[in-house]
């Protein structure tokens, strides 16, 4: 599996504070670790919201937006619940 961080996911990270960047890293090595070794931990949140994007749980305020492809995951955004269901009205 390949893993990818786009361009407005680097943005969006940049701009949170240190403890939910250590978050949402965290998050991304346990979703990695279900991806390599089908180990699910316990409250990931990981779901399906539209055809080729999913999302999971940081923590009860923010979630990370991503697409599942064959052998590619690339993380699109970070963000609280508002600004993901800003985002996904644009897309």
């Amino acid at each position: 599996m390949r893993y990818e961080y786009k361009s407005s996911f680097d943005k969006v990270f940049k701009k949170l504070g240190l403890n939910r960047q250590e978050k949402v890293i965290d998050t991304i090595s346990i979703l990695i670790d279900f991806f390599e070794n089908r180990k699910k931990a316990k409250g990931l949140g990981l779901k399906n919201l539209r055809e080729n994007y999913w999302e999971i749980r940081v923590n009860v305020k923010d979630r990370i937006i991503f697409t599942l492809e064959k052998d590619k995951v690339a993380f699109i955004i970070v963000g609280n619940h508002d600004e993901i269901k800003k985002f996904l009205r644009n897309i």
